[in-house]
């Protein structure tokens, strides 16, 4: 999508996003791992036409998430058959 000059930019120390994906669940994929980083409003998707998704989110630049976790740790399933016998 290209940037038009009527489009109005974000107010300062916020960034406007728009992921364009053949899924919902895809663009909603790329939409979590965007807000892992940044805090963020809502989101809003709308249908693109011939099929798929355009999500758009806006986030703020200024401001974390929160502890970020890296994609390794965060994709990895936890091992081990759970806590040892001798743990509460």
């Amino acid at each position: 999508m290209d940037l038009t000059e009527n489009e109005p930019l974000p107010q300062g120390g916020y960034a406007e996003i728009r992921i364009v994906s053949d899924t919902p669940e895809a663009a909603r994929a790329v939409a979590e791992v965007i807000r892992r980083c940044f805090a963020g409003a809502e989101q809003r998707s709308y249908p693109v036409p011939g099929g798929g998704t355009r999500l758009h989110l806006t986030v703020d630049t200024e401001t974390a998430a929160g502890p970020a976790r890296t994609w390794l740790a965060t994709s990895r399933q936890p091992t081990g058959p759970g806590p040892h016998p001798e743990e509460p």
